[in-house]
């Protein structure tokens, strides 16, 4: 493989001061599964009484880790619970081999962490099509379990990147009616990133208390609204995931505000997925308005979004709003030509299916200059909305992908 890419410019500045979880204890290692001279492994071990709630990939050529994965939520919570995750080699695509590496991992991970091996969830994320060295991650539990510690989310995040730039962790404490909670996640992802979830790894803890049937109904719908809202290339994972497991070591019961604070982690971990999208140098926020519902907007949104000829005008700094037209026909959602609007920002591009009456172009190229843009779209034809988010497409995309295996 080519070397990493610079930091994106969309990065933050710096990873956050995430605190402890009550009730989660995490460790790193270098497994050499394809990197060499960095962490590739990570473990996390949840104490007795975690419950664990996730979603995942929809592709029809999911992985073995994934399809485990789905069949172990929803068990007896009453032992120890742990996640272990690779970087380097999906495990996808590799038929029994698949599955036998799946089922030495997990068994070992039990073995060293006492967790029962239907409360061990495990994750892979990298080259497709290629047996997994589960030896080789296995080799490092031993390490992993001496060296628990309460958290160092950063080493966590940084242990499971394959193509990113930057390592993504977001959180901090929640007030809620009962007490304060805390909640922290790290996330993967840069390229490969398409709704349908999930297209990336990530995982989130919370010390917060509640049941695992209500966790995984919140995480299933906060998921509509933010990793299943965000495209870098339209390309699904066949590998990777969401899990969200709630120690309730803190005491304190989840409530309305606790779900409004999982939704801004899941928020910014999927924003910061785009912002480190493979080459990508916009960061760019489409809303679409008057669809028939939301469910039409979003199909809208997201082939605007999806649109190789938007993104590359969008890296060009090209304000060419006939290609959003284009994609907003392409969708087959419900659109009114003739009272289709586009906005570049607060700038008005088109109305009434025609160019704005005082639109200058200079005014759009100026606007697509900027970092972070916002393209707005009402098709008329209802009271519904959508926001997607995205970034532009380079040659930076290209090169990283034309050399990943290399």
């Amino acid at each position: 493989m080519g070397g990493v890419p610079p930091r994106s410019p969309l990065a933050p500045a710096s990873f956050p001061d995430l605190p402890s979880v009550a009730g989660l204890r995490l460790a790193t290692a270098a497994a050499g599964v394809k990197y060499r001279g960095r962490d590739d492994v990570m473990l996390a071990v949840l104490d007795p009484g975690s419950v664990v709630a996730g979603t995942f990939t929809r592709s029809r050529t999911r992985s073995a880790p994934v399809l485990d994965c789905e069949a172990k939520l929803g068990g007896d919570p009453s032992g120890p619970a742990a996640i272990l995750v690779n970087a380097g080699n999906a495990n996808a695509f590799t038929g029994r081999n698949g599955v036998a590496a799946v089922e030495a991992v997990t068994t070992a991970v039990a073995i060293a962490t006492g967790a029962e091996i239907g409360r061990v969830f495990t994750s892979s994320t990298g080259v497709i099509g290629e047996p997994l060295p589960h030896d080789r991650i296995t080799a490092t539990l031993d390490q992993m379990v001496a060296q628990l510690g309460s958290g160092d989310f950063e080493a966590a995040a940084d242990a499971i990147r394959t193509t990113d730039t930057f390592a993504k962790g977001a959180g901090g404490r929640v007030s809620l009616s009962g007490g304060e909670v805390t909640i922290a996640g790290i996330a993967k992802g840069s390229g490969m990133i398409a709704p349908d979830m999930a297209t990336m790894l990530v995982y989130i803890f919370t010390d917060a208390r509640i049941e695992q049937d209500r966790l995984q109904d919140m995480v299933r719908r906060l998921c509509d609204r933010t990793f299943n809202a965000i495209t870098v290339d339209s390309d699904t994972s066949t590998s990777d995931t969401l899990l969200v497991a709630a120690t309730g070591a803190s005491g304190v019961d989840a409530d309305d505000a606790f779900e409004a604070a999982l939704h801004d982690v899941m928020l910014d971990l999927a924003h910061q997925v785009v912002r480190d999208g493979e080459g990508a140098t916009k960061f760019v926020e489409i809303t679409v308005t008057g669809a028939e519902s939301e469910a039409e907007a979003r199909k809208i949104g997201l082939s605007i979004a999806n649109s190789p000829l938007v993104k590359t005008a969008i890296a060009g700094e090209d304000p060419n709003w006939g290609r959003v037209v284009m994609a907003v026909g392409k969708s087959g959602a419900a659109a009114d030509r003739d009272r289709l609007s586009i906005r570049f920002g607060d700038i008005l591009v088109a109305t009434e299916g025609w160019v704005a009456p005082g639109y200058r172009e200079e005014d759009g190229a100026a606007y697509m200059k900027n970092a972070e843009l916002q393209i707005a779209v009402d098709v008329g034809v209802g009271d519904a909305q959508a926001t997607v988010w995205t970034c532009d497409l380079t040659h930076g995309y290209i090169s990283i992908n034309a050399d990943y295996r290399s």
